[in-house]
């Protein structure tokens, strides 16, 4: 009796050792703790220019003024509905200024796209080059770069607007084993690089400042100490396994044969 109780007990720690490689979703989950009625988003979603940007800046006729906007277009032909897109951009230096033609150097570091264009519309406006622009700017080199426990990813942004959890989502999500407490976003603020770590579980990433990605931006993610443990004794499961199924069947005999005694 003694025998099969010991027995029984090694079953139980065999099984639980086996589940020990099982996760439970709330350590996994996004946005664990999402309420019902939602989040306020900050009202700063959208990116701001930095050096070394690539900036696409066309000024735009009504189709009366064309011959007087091409001063302003020398990376691109502009026509009344549709312009022609080239390689070619205005390359923020490391100053964050650019060279505009006619109106000369712009500090441009900082602004959002349409603080941007607004100012070039303005500058236009006040010094009598044209009576009522219309100034389109994009993003020529937003690229986010996630670097995964075994892989790397470049996202290439077309919508100039790229979000943590957007980022994550495009370059595949994470896995179980990835530690969600330690996903870093690695950025380069006032001449430094700084590393900000973000938690997708929690809403509190709406609230933080690196939750918009900017240009740039490099993610990275840690292994968990739980694939580390899976991995060392993985080729072992199997083993284990065949051990609890024998037990299992060890002591059902025990308790057959005992009815019959």
């Amino acid at each position: 009796m003694k025998k099969s109780r010991v027995l029984l007990l090694l079953s139980f720690v065999l099984l639980g050792m086996m589940s020990t490689s099982c996760v439970t979703s709330k350590k996994v989950r996004y946005l664990s703790d999402m309420p019902t009625y939602g989040v306020p988003l900050n009202n700063r979603f959208e990116a701001t220019i930095s050096p070394y940007d690539e900036l696409r800046i066309y000024v735009l006729s009504d189709g009366k003024n064309e011959e007087l906007v091409k001063p302003f277009n020398v990376f691109g032909m502009v026509g009344n509905t549709s312009y022609q897109q080239n390689s070619m951009g205005y390359l923020v230096d490391v100053n964050g200024n650019i060279e505009f033609p006619v109106l000369g150097e712009l500090h441009v570091a900082g602004l959002t796209r349409l603080q941007l264009q607004d100012m070039i519309a303005e500058q236009l406006k006040s010094n009598g080059y044209l009576s009522n622009p219309n100034v389109m700017v994009r993003f020529l080199n937003f690229k986010v770069f996630v670097l995964g426990t075994e892989t790397g990813t470049v996202l290439n942004i077309t919508e100039e607007r790229c979000t943590f959890l957007e980022a994550l989502a495009m370059a595949g999500g994470l896995d179980i084993y990835t530690r969600r407490d330690r996903i870093g976003v690695m950025r380069e603020v006032n001449g430094k690089m700084v590393i900000h770590y973000l938690d997708p579980r929690s809403t509190d990433i709406f609230k933080d400042d690196f939750f918009l990605l900017q240009q740039n931006d490099i993610i990275f993610t840690e292994v968990g100490t739980r694939r580390f443990l899976q991995e060392s004794y993985s080729n072992w499961q199997w083993i284990l396994s065949g051990i609890t199924s024998l037990v299992s069947v060890y002591l059902l005999y025990k308790s057959i044969k005992k009815e019959y005694e």
